[in-house]
C-alpha cells in the first residue's frame, strides 16, 4: 500500500492491478449514491465486468421517501440509478430507459419512477433486496452486482453549525433530505441504528476487489455513511484492494458549501481516522491549492493524483470515459500522464488555471 509498503512491492502490485484491468479481470467496488455513484460505475464498467456497486440506503426524499414510508421498503431510488449504470446494451436498453421514467401528472403516481415501483415489488415478492436486485440485474443485462450497504433503511443525523443567531451553535437535524440541504455547516454525521449490520454480500465483495472507489457524490450524505456500518467499515480498512476516493468536480450548496477538495479528506478522516488509501483523484480544474491537497492525501497513506474527469461542458459532472482512464492511470502507479490531453500531476505549475468551481 502507498505509504506503508516497499516501493518495488507496490510498483509490483501496481503492475498486477493495472494487468488485471487490461484483461478484463479486475474486480472492482464502487461505494457511494445517487449520480456520484452512477459516474463511478459508468467509468469502471469501461474497465471490467466484474464491478459490484455497494448503494447507501438512507434517502428519505421523493419517490423513495414515499415508497420507503409506506411499504417499509429500501428506498430504491439509489439502488435503481446503479442498476442503469451497469444495464447492458441491445435489448435491455428499453428496460432501461423504462426503470428510469418517471411518472407525470397529479396523481398517486407522480413523480414515481418505474424502476423504483419495480424494484419495491420485487423486494415485498421475494422478501429479500439482495434477491430482488439480482432479479433486476438480470432483467436489465447488468454486468457485475448492484447491493445495499445494508438491507435495512437506516436514517442520518448530523450535528450542524450556523442554523441560529449563535454560530457556534450546534444543531441536531434528521433525515437525508435534511442533511443534504441545510443552510448551515455539517460538522458530522451518524446513523440510526448506531450500528447497523452490513450486507453480507457487500462486505464480501470489498473484502475481495483488486480495487474500490469511494465517492464521488453527496460527502455527508452518500459517501461517508459507508464508513459509519461497522462491518463495512471494517472491510474497507483491511482488504488488499486498491482504495481510491475520487472527489467531487464542485462542493455540493447545503451540505459541503465552501469546502474546499481538502477539507473533504479531513472529514473522511474525522468519520474514519484508521482508513488508508492509496489515491485521492481530483480534476485538476477543480482544485485551488494541490499542495495543499497532496499533504491532506499524504496524511490518509496516499497521493494525490490530477487528472481532467469533468465534462468538458462545465457542468460539475464527470466525464466516464475520462474517469476510467484516471484510475486506470491509477492502478498502473502513473497517475495522470502529463502531455495533450492530459493534466500534470500535483505541483508542476497547473496552480494558476486551478478553480474551485
Amino acid at each position: 500500500m502507498i505509504g506503508t509498503a516497499a516501493a518495488g512491492d507496490t510498483v509490483a502490485a501496481g503492475a498486477e492491478v493495472a494487468g488485471l484491468a487490461a484483461t478484463g479481470g479486475l474486480r472492482a467496488v464502487a461505494l457511494g449514491g445517487g449520480h456520484g455513484l452512477h459516474a463511478t460505475l459508468s467509468a469502471l464498467r469501461l474497465l471490467t465486468d466484474q464491478v459490484t456497486a455497494v448503494v447507501t440506503v438512507a434517502d428519505d426524499g421523493g419517490s423513495s421517501g414515499r415508497l420507503r414510508g409506506e411499504l417499509g421498503v429500501l428506498p430504491p431510488g439509489d439502488l435503481r440509478m446503479a442498476l442503469t449504470a451497469l444495464a447492458g446494451e441491445g435489448a435491455p436498453a428499453r428496460w432501461r430507459e423504462l426503470f428510469q421514467h418517471r411518472f407525470g401528472g397529479s396523481g398517486a403516481l407522480a413523480g414515481h419512477a418505474v424502476g423504483n415501483l419495480v424494484l419495491a415489488g420485487l423486494i415485498e415478492v421475494l422478501g429479500d433486496p439482495v434477491r430482488a436486485l439480482d432479479e433486476a440485474c438480470v432483467l436489465l443485462g447488468v454486468r457485475g452486482r448492484v447491493l445495499p450497504m445494508c438491507t435495512d433503511p437506516l436514517v442520518i443525523e448530523a450535528e450542524v453549525t450556523g442554523l441560529g443567531g449563535d454560530p457556534a451553535a450546534v444543531a441536531r437535524i434528521r433525515g437525508q433530505v435534511a442533511v443534504a440541504s441545510t443552510p448551515g455547516r455539517v460538522r458530522r454525521v451518524w446513523l440510526h441504528p448506531q450500528r447497523p449490520r452490513a450486507c453480507p454480500e457487500a462486505v464480501r465483495a470489498v473484502t475481495e476487489a483488486d480495487v474500490v472507489l469511494l465517492g464521488p457524490g453527496s460527502w455527508f450524505t452518500s459517501v461517508l455513511p459507508h464508513l459509519l456500518v461497522p462491518e463495512l467499515r471494517a472491510a474497507l480498512v483491511g482488504t488488499r484492494a486498491r482504495r481510491v476516493v475520487v472527489l467531487n468536480l464542485a462542493p455540493q450548496p447545503g451540505e459541503t458549501a465552501g469546502f474546499s477538495p481538502e477539507q473533504h479528506l479531513d472529514v473522511l478522516s474525522q468519520h474514519a481516522p484508521e482508513l488508508r488509501v492509496d489515491a485521492v483523484l481530483a480534476d485538476a480544474a477543480a482544485v485551488p491549492v494541490p499542495e495543499l491537497l497532496q499533504r491532506s492525501a499524504v496524511a490518509l497513506g496516499g497521493r494525490a493524483v490530477l487528472a481532467p474527469v469533468g465534462r468538458s461542458d462545465g457542468t460539475p459532472r464527470h466525464n466516464p470515459t475520462a474517469l476510467a482512464d484516471a484510475v486506470r492511470g491509477v492502478l498502473a502507479g502513473t497517475g495522470a500522464d502529463s502531455g495533450p490531453g492530459r493534466e500534470s500531476p500535483v505541483g508542476t505549475g497547473r496552480e494558476e488555471n486551478a478553480r474551485w468551481r
